[in-house]
């Protein structure tokens, strides 16, 4: 019998089983299967970093906040078993072909360098439509928009508002990622109505991975990509998202 469908997205790589935002994350999702990947990113002292929070403390051995260390502390931390805080382009080169990837506009200012790069990427051979670009600084979304319309924009939100998807349609998004603990049947079919997919974080309990695929949800975001994996067919991202 086949399996019912439902996107395998790994969140921060599969935070699940090793330290979200490294590379260690990143190859175990990968070695998974996950067909897309989502990371986090902030602009800090002329480097695009992968990481999630806006301190250092519950993710490293440091301390203090991201935004005002320097390059050469941040690069001198343990992210845990031995990781570095990886740079974006470091996470991409991992990545290569095999999984389309998500990148998470966490800081100020970091649409026009995650723009440059995902341009530069491009004009190197890489398919712009294995790239999906999300926040919830929808102004930063509105910036890249303005960038570069062929890049696909994700509009994160926490709760959900009274106009339903509206407000992502208004940002031109590809997708909307509303949050597992406010997202309902009224939303997700608002949002397909409009044109967009819905994909839901965190995800990681395989009975709400069956709850949001019987509501109708395209995918999920989950540090456990094998439970998505085992339950659930994939769509062919050879050519992008889907």
């Amino acid at each position: 019998m086949q399996k019912p469908y439902l996107l395998c997205i790994g969140h921060r790589g599969a935070m699940g089983h090793a330290p979200e935002n490294t590379l260690l994350s990143i190859r175990k999702a990968i070695a998974m299967g996950a067909p897309c990947m989502e990371i986090d990113v902030y602009f800090v002292d002329g480097h695009l970093l992968v990481f999630h929070d806006d301190r250092l403390d519950r993710t490293t051995d440091g301390s203090g906040y991201l935004c005002e260390s320097t390059f050469d502390y941040l690069r001198s931390l343990d992210a845990g078993k031995g990781q570095k805080i990886p740079t974006l382009e470091e996470v991409c080169t991992e990545i290569g072909s095999s999984a389309c990837l998500n990148i998470e506009l966490k800081g100020p200012e970091t649409a026009v360098p995650v723009a440059s790069l995902i341009t530069q990427l491009v004009d190197k051979g890489w398919d712009i439509n294995r790239f999906l670009v999300s926040s919830f600084h929808h102004r930063e979304l509105l910036a890249l928009r303005g960038l570069n319309r062929n890049i696909k924009l994700g509009a994160l939100i926490k709760g959900i508002p009274v106009d339903d998807a509206k407000f992502a349609e208004d940002l031109d998004a590809f997708s909307v990622h509303p949050s597992l603990e406010f997202v309902d049947q009224r939303f997700v079919d608002d949002a397909h109505a409009r044109g967009m997919k819905v994909y839901v974080y965190p995800v990681d309990h395989p009975e709400d991975m069956l709850r949001m695929q019987k509501i109708g949800v395209d995918g999920v975001f989950t540090g456990f990509p094998e439970r998505v994996l085992e339950r659930y067919s994939q769509c062919d991202t050879s050519m992008g998202w889907c």
